[in-house]
Formats: structure tokens, sequence, C-alpha cells
């Protein structure tokens, strides 16, 4: 890349930076990461590359710039903590230079029958609790000393030996003597409970105690001891205010927020491994009606290739919104151990929101650089179409294992989802068999006759999921209904491969392109209707076979209850002689019907 020109996609990256604390990761075209940087203010840093004189190395680290992607934190100590554990992690080519590689120092309560608490940059997963990390060694000392005076804990390495005297630190205030039995264990504890809690933000009573002290020593003239009480107190605000990016407990967890808006989601996953948070990857579908159903859509997509890869399942999974924990353990292989958990307050809530926030700044992003008129005109040209395709109906193919195989159509009027000609079918020649290309003449066949049946509007482009079979397939149905004047192409998922009929290559596309956004937002659409549609015919199943285990419920009557009440939770809710005057079933087997959904509810919860 010319140091002295911005590429296209690079000036669009550049006017949407966020202007917030966070950590900036360049890469390569390869999609390598060379450089990673953290700033107080994201768009003022970014945009000081392309401005001014640069040094060599800035130079050359701009020859080989290709994107930039941004973590936005709380505040640009957390920017600095994540900035540190990110270059450990990728070892990019132009920070090698530029880190000493030590880790942050913190604060370590030991995991001894008389606990001991002392600085370190070693972090040893035996049970110890550590607090910070903090980019100010200064700021530790001021806390051990507060430590010192309030809770003077042990300073002998090891376990503790009996001693008939105490050493010297005990006769000047810096220990009491546990060695000498100068302190019982049950206090030592208790006192250990107050270094923990103090460490942890747990400190109003203790400040207030602290100010009262601090006006006491002024009001006696004794500034020197007032500052020192003055130091305590900032030295107490700073751990109480917790950081999101390390907290050393070993657990594999992974953080999950997302934002909607103008028909576009994204998703952010931030994960965090033996303690520190390590990456961020994020994830664009369009035009969410339902945030719920997303997001058990997202989460089935993005762990279901945990088990495929033999990779382990995070120990916890912290979410923005309630999900289908049932569903998704019954769908996913590994997970039993996982826990699926909405926090409500405290550092996983926190680290929630900042998840959230990554992809508010992401869809925000979008929805500024995003314009269906220029789309629209670039795919014309791309596609080498006769008109600008006003009316697009995108198609997709679901099935779990070849059962319960349905397909969706989608439709885009001007760029836009048209949500009122969003249409569902239930597959019905397959007869179980896995085969999507037969899938899609079906699908294509009885859209297109009706089309035709009932002069309809003919869509300008049609854009199915799939390569060159799912195009070819849905061309010869095109060619027999006599409607082969209809555009037609399809998108492959691994490289966003455009395949358009009678072509032996397929065309690729820019990433920045406007009308390659476009595309994508359609084939994204089109995978979230099947889905939706998939998942309630999945529960619907479920739902009939565990009435039809009942004795004396078949189909019929199955289906009866279900029609009635909805759901096993309507039925669950409803009497027996409510059961029996809506659907004519006898008491005595409603009865029946209600003690077993009781049983099962009951084994659930």
């Amino acid at each position: 890349m010319n140091e002295r020109e911005i590429r296209t996609d690079l000036k669009e990256n550049l006017k949407h930076l966020p202007e917030k604390p966070g950590v900036y990761i360049m890469k390569d075209e390869g999609g390598a990461v060379i450089y990673v940087g953290k700033a107080k203010n994201l768009s003022k840093r970014v945009r000081s590359y392309f401005t001014g004189n640069k040094s060599l190395k800035t130079r050359l680290l701009l020859r080989h710039l290709a994107g930039i992607e941004t973590i936005i934190t709380i505040n640009e100590q957390e920017a600095l903590l994540l900035e540190n554990n990110l270059i450990k992690k990728w070892k990019p080519r132009y920070n090698i230079n530029l880190k000493d590689g030590k880790s942050y120092p913190v604060i370590r309560l030991t995991n001894e029958d008389f606990p001991r608490v002392f600085r370190t940059r070693r972090i040893i997963f035996d049970g110890s609790e550590y607090f910070g990390p903090f980019a100010s060694v200064n700021m530790i000392d001021i806390y051990l000393e507060l430590i010192d005076r309030l809770f003077p804990l042990r300073k002998c390495r090891g376990k503790l030996k009996t001693r008939s005297h105490p050493c010297l630190n005990y006769y000047i205030g810096r220990c009491r003597a546990p060695c000498a039995g100068k302190i019982s264990r049950e206090d030592y504890l208790s006192m250990v409970d107050n270094v923990r809690n103090l460490l942890s933000g747990k400190t109003n009573r203790l400040v207030t105690s602290l100010k009262r002290e601090m006006l006491g020593a002024a009001s006696n003239l004794e500034f020197e001891r007032a500052a020192k009480i003055r130091d305590s107190i900032e030295a107490i605000g700073l751990v109480s205010t917790e950081q999101n990016i390390v907290d050393f407990k070993d657990t594999p967890r992974d953080y999950i927020g997302y934002w909607s808006e103008a028909g576009l989601i994204t998703f952010v996953v931030l994960q965090s491994r033996r303690g520190k948070l390590v990456g961020r990857e994020i994830f664009n579908f369009s035009n969410i009606e339902d945030d719920g159903d997303a997001l058990v859509q997202f989460v089935l997509q993005y762990y279901m290739s945990y088990h495929k890869n033999s990779v382990e399942f995070p120990r916890y999974i912290y979410i923005q919104g309630p999900v289908d924990e049932e569903l998704i353990r019954s769908i996913l292989q590994g997970a039993e151990r996982t826990r699926i958990v909405v926090p409500k307050k405290g550092k996983h809530a926190q680290t929630v929101r900042l998840a959230t926030e990554n992809a508010r700044e992401d869809v925000e992003a979008k929805i500024a650089s995003y314009n269906p008129d220029t789309a629209l005109q670039e795919l014309k040209i791309a596609l080498k179409l006769p008109n600008v395709p006003s009316r697009i109906e995108g198609f997709d193919i679901a099935h779990l294992g070849g059962e319960d195989t349905i397909a969706s159509m989608v439709s885009f009027l001007d760029g836009l989802p048209d949500k009122s000609s969003y249409r569902h079918f239930k597959i019905r020649s397959l007869d179980g068999k896995i085969d999507d290309y037969e899938s899609m003449r079906e699908v294509i066949a009885r859209r297109y006759s009706r089309v035709l049946n009932d002069n309809l509007e003919k869509p300008d482009l049609i854009i199915v999921d799939g390569g060159e079979g799912q195009v070819n397939a849905a061309r010869a149905v095109l060619e027999s209904l006599d409607l082969s004047d209809i555009p037609i192409m399809g998108l492959a998922k691994r490289n966003e491969e455009i395949f358009l009929p009678k072509m032996k290559e397929p065309i690729v596309l820019e990433k920045s392109s406007n009308a390659l956004k476009l595309i994508v937002r359609v084939r994204d659409e089109t995978h979230r209707f099947a889905n939706r549609l998939h998942k309630h015919v999945r529960r619907k199943r479920r739902t009939t076979s565990i009435l039809e285990g009942i004795p004396g419920v078949g189909k019929r009557r199955s289906r009866l209850l279900l029609e009635t009440f909805g759901s096993v939770e309507g039925i669950i809710k409803s009497s027996a002689n409510e059961i029996r005057r809506r659907t004519g079933i006898s008491e005595t087997l409603a009865s029946s019907i209600l003690s077993h959904l009781s049983q099962l509810h009951n084994r659930k919860t």
C-alpha cells in the first residue's frame, strides 16, 4: 500500500472509528495481525498514522496495512492491559521491539492456613486469590502499606513455624505474630476476610472511617499523616472500581453481547482464558426481527464448530439476554458442563456490557457506510444485469440430519428488507433424504409457478445460498417455466464467491464492495428466516413426542391439545375440568395428562 494513499475501505474505516478508549489491531492482506496499540481516543490515535511526518518503522507498517479493527474498553488503563494480553497472544511483527514482555504486577492473597499478601508478577493457579493488575507499581505499594497498617498479616514465607518469641515485625506493628500464639487462627482469618473485602472493593464503611481520621489529622495540623490517609483512600478507590481485562480465575469463559438496529445485528464474543481477556470475534447478520431468536441461532452456530474441531467448550458463557438453554444443550454435543448465565451485576455483567458496546459501534459504523442506491448500482455493474435490481428474492434450505427440511424466501425492495413478502416452504418431495439440489428445485418451482398463476411481480434478481449446483438446479426450473429472463446467482459461504449460470469461474468482489455487502445481507437474512421456522418445527416435534408418550394420547389428541392451549406450559396451567370442557377429553385422562406433564416439568426445574 502506498503510504500517501489510504485505500477506499480503510478510508471508510477511519471515518467511523469511535472516539473512545480501547485497542486498535492492524492487519495485513492475509489477515495476520501486524501491530496492536492502545489509545485514549481511538479515532484520533489511528488517524495520526496518516498525517504528518512518520518514522521509517511507521512507513513500513503502513505499506503492509490492509485493515484495522478496534476493541472498546472502559478506560485507558484497561486498554493498556488488553494491549499487553493481545501482544503476548499474537506477537505482532511491529510490536516485537516495543514491549519488555513482563506481566503487570498484581496483589496475591495466598491459599495457606495463615495466608500472606504481597505483590507479584507471577500467577500460580493453586487456589490463591489475585487482585489487579495495576499499571502503576506505586499504587500497589500504597495499597500494601494500607493493608499493613490496618490488617498486618504475616511476612514469613512457607508453612507457619511455631516460635516462642515473635520476630521484629510484631514489635513494629507489621505482624500479629500467629507463630507465637499472639492471635488465634479464627481472628487471623477474620483479618484475612477484611483484606479480601478491601481488595474486592467492599469498602464503604472503611472509607467513611478513613475520611473521619483524615479530617481529624488535618484539624490537628498533622498534614503529612492526613496526606498518607488521603493516598490510602485513593488506593481503595482504584481497586473498588473493577476492571474487566484480568481476574486470574482459571475457568475459561466467553462473554457475548449484541446490538441490532435498522435491520442489522452484530454479535461480539469476548474470550477469557486463564484469567485474561485474550481476544474478540465479531459477526454480522441482517434484518433480525426477534433478538431472542437471533441470540439462540448465533450461540448454536458459533459453538457447533467447537465439538466438530474437538475444541473444549468454555465453562461459562455469559450473555446479554436469556436463551433456551435446554434447546442449546439438546443440540450441542460436548457442552454438558457449560453454564449459560445472564449476569445482572458485577464484573461479568460489566464485561457483557463491554461486548455490547463493541457490537453497537460496529452496527452504527455499518449503517453510516451502507448506501442502498450505491449497492444496487454496483451490483448491476458487477453482475452485468440489464436493470438495477429493485426487487431481489433470496432462498435458503434448512434441515437437521434430513429431518423437517424447510426453505425460506426473503425479499428486498430497493436494497432494504420487505418483510411482508417473506415466505416459508415445507419441502415435501424428499421422504427423509438429504438433497439440497432437489429441495432447491421444489421451492423454486412452487414459488414461481405461483408468480405466474397469480400474476405476481417478478424479481429483478434471484439469490440462492450455495454454489454452482444450487444455481443450475434453480436455473433449470426457471427455464422450464419460461422464466429464464430472471437473473439468478449463488453465493458460496467459504470465500463469498458469486456463481452465475454458464460461467466456469466464480466472481470474487472486494470485501469492501457495497454490492457484496448487499448480497451477503440477503443471504444472511435467508439463513435467519429459515432457522427461525426450523427451530419452531423442532420444538413442536419434541412437544408432540412428549404428549404422545402419555398413555391414551395419540397424534390426534396431542394436536388438539397444542392447538387449544398453545404449548405444554399452557396445558399445565389449566385444570383438568378446563381441559375436559375445551377439548372433550375425559376428566380422568385430563388429570393423567396433567400428572405426567407436571412430573416432567418438575424434573427440568
